[in-house]
């Protein structure tokens, strides 16, 4: 799907959640006021937080959708977390609201008169949220959209919202006990958790998170796949948007590869990561590998053995030895997992310099930056 078809799918989806959540704030407003409900009339609320949701999230991918200029050369993609920040801030504001008319409500209680006609409504708005809520994942896993996906989960959580609202309505009605305002307590409490799950996933984009380990995975696959390159590292991943990565990475290949193969060699990664995983490598690195020196190869093999002796070691790589100079130079990759890693790493270096004191060395601590 390009990126014209994937905007038009957002919007229209968005524009359905607009409707069906404007039909519901209208009935569930009336039905609210009518019978004295807050639990309803929260829900209500809820339904236009859901119904400006998707406006802000049509606005983000239009604004998402503009091509690249001179100021900003990789697009527009990322507006559409920042819509998402603001869905979020939303979503806050309507539980903080729904707390406060809740807690009013259970200090200065009042009596609530259901029929069987709101009663019905409220089924029906029921339903109409699971529908919404399947519609909004599909069409989100279709398009790469993570506000659908996130509006998605929403709406199938605001069923069971007002599938307790009716449960509570049913009380009301039968067992004359009203349960409004404690559930209304209830419903504001989900309400944030939402809120704050989302703030805190969408600042994650904002701020940069790891890349996922499939992702990265696969990548490295690809890339190791192409003859001549004898393994790839260091490969980091920069998110201008949903489906507009770019990123660079190292490869380790044989030090006698001249130029010419080196530069198709190159061309021809940047070309399959790009058709299969949507990720456009804009940097690609080399670290010479000395494959035929004997001497070389035995002191990279030993060194390499003492430090993958530490299972908190990713990997180790971009051996070099300078035989000019008697220096020793290679990368090694510390689980972040690891409280300290500083220590673990001076522990090998030491570990290193013990088992071969006659040698320089300028041993490097690498970022964990992806799987």
């Amino acid at each position: 799907m390009d990126t014209a078809q994937r905007e038009k799918k957002i919007v229209q989806t968005s524009f359905v959640g607009i409707g069906t959540n404007v039909a519901l704030v209208v009935f569930k407003a009336i039905i609210g006021f009518m019978t004295n409900s807050i639990a309803i009339i929260l829900d209500a609320v809820n339904n236009l937080t859901d119904a400006l949701s998707s406006l802000i999230t049509i606005i983000g991918t239009k604004l998402a959708g503009k091509e690249p200029d001179k100021k900003h050369p990789y697009g527009y993609g990322r507006t559409e977390y920042i819509s998402a920040l603001l869905i979020s801030l939303l979503i806050l504001y309507a539980g903080v609201t729904s707390m406060v008319e809740s807690i009013k409500k259970a200090i200065t209680p009042g009596e609530s008169d259901y029929t069987v006609i709101s009663l019905v409504i409220i089924g029906v708005a029921v339903l109409a949220k699971v529908f919404l809520g399947i519609y909004f994942e599909i069409m989100g896993k279709k398009t790469g959209s993570e506000s659908l996906k996130a509006s998605g989960k929403d709406a199938l959580f605001d069923s069971l919202i007002s599938l307790s609202t009716l449960i509570a309505a049913l009380v009301a009605l039968y067992a004359h006990v009203s349960i409004e305002a404690y559930l209304g307590i209830v419903i504001a409490l989900f309400i944030l958790k939402s809120g704050f799950e989302s703030l805190f996933s969408t600042m994650g984009d904002i701020v940069g998170k790891r890349e996922d380990v499939e992702l990265t995975k696969a990548i490295r696959k690809t890339v190791e796949s192409f003859p001549g390159v004898l393994g790839a590292y260091d490969l980091t991943l920069h998110d201008y948007g949903p489906e507009r990565k770019v990123g660079d990475v190292h490869l380790e290949v044989d030090e006698n590869m001249n130029v010419g193969d080196l530069d198709k060699l190159e061309n021809q990664i940047t070309i399959a990561v790009l058709q299969k995983h949507k990720v456009l490598l804009t940097g690609i690195s080399v670290y010479a590998v000395a494959t035929h020196d004997p001497e070389t190869v035995k002191l990279r093999d030993g060194m390499y053995g003492i430090v993958k002796k530490h299972p908190e070691i990713k990997n180790v790589h971009a051996f070099h030895y300078y035989k000019e100079k008697n220096l020793i130079r290679f990368d090694m990759v510390i689980s972040f997992d690891v409280k300290n890693r500083k220590a673990l790493y001076q522990k090998i270096c030491d570990e290193v310099k013990e088992a071969y004191p006659q040698y320089q060395y300028y041993l490097v601590l690498d970022s964990d930056v992806s799987d």
